[in-house]
């Protein structure tokens, strides 16, 4: 099987191959994968990076692309040239996806014929961000959205992998695969860094004292204090903290 890369904006990867079924994650423009299969109008695919498998609409892709870059912004405004005037469009690229670059013309730069992008939206694609707590505070406020990968809706496992992601560190895509992946935490003090899991949820403590999620039932990225968290996701879900682990240890 021939690698491939998603080459729009974002795309949804359903459960079966029917619009209606459900949306399980999100494919981003750069991602690499591998078509198992083709039925009527649909891939069957297994992304690369996390082995998710699912089917997306027979959509735009890209055999032969190798992304040199990546977006390091919420999301990247994409611009088109007229009359040598770069006017901005209502579409955007988002944070992790990768691109390669055509060329460079005063602060853009062209990704694909007459698209363009900020240069300051962009790292290379063997760039580390050490900084987790950087990246999941972009999200603050993003609203919720269950197999969502991006600032429009992502859901509380995408939050956590998407800082793998941009870093290209394996980590799966689902929490019930997350918390058997991760190594549970010795102490059951809490501290910065500890991903604490729930049946079903999960989340990062941003410090000895906050947490950062994307919540169901608000709808939204949010900080909560953890104690707080704690205790109402016991009281309203009647789950308890079943792991924690901690970010530095993955």
């Amino acid at each position: 099987m021939k690698n491939n890369f998603f080459k729009l904006p974002v795309g949804n990867i359903n459960s079966k191959p029917l619009s209606n079924s459900e949306i399980s994650s999100q494919i981003l423009y750069g991602e690499k994968f591998k078509i198992l299969a083709k039925r009527k109008g649909w891939f069957k695919i297994k992304t690369t990076f996390d082995n998710y498998i699912g089917f997306i609409k027979q959509n735009k892709h890209n055999q032969n692309f190798q992304p040199k870059y990546k977006i390091y912004k919420l999301r990247s405004r994409i611009f088109k040239k007229v009359n040598n005037k770069f006017l901005a469009t209502n579409n955007f690229l988002f944070f992790a996806s990768g691109i390669s670059i055509i060329k460079s013309e005063k602060i853009f730069l062209e990704f694909e014929k007459n698209k363009w992008i900020k240069k300051n939206d962009i790292r290379k694609i063997d760039h580390y961000e050490k900084d987790f707590n950087k990246v999941f505070k972009l999200f603050l406020g993003s609203n919720y959205l269950w197999g969502g990968k991006t600032s429009y809706g992502i859901d509380c496992s995408a939050l956590i992998q998407i800082y793998f992601y941009y870093n290209r560190v394996f980590f799966p895509r689902d929490s019930k695969d997350q918390i058997k992946f991760c190594k549970k935490k010795l102490s059951n003090k809490i501290s910065k860094g500890d991903i604490l899991f729930w049946k079903g949820h999960v989340g990062i403590c941003i410090s000895n004292s906050k947490f950062i999620h994307a919540y169901g039932p608000k709808k939204k990225v949010m900080i909560m204090p953890i104690n707080h968290t704690i205790n109402l996701i016991e009281k309203t879900a009647k789950l308890f903290v079943k792991k924690i682990s901690n970010i530095k240890k993955i």
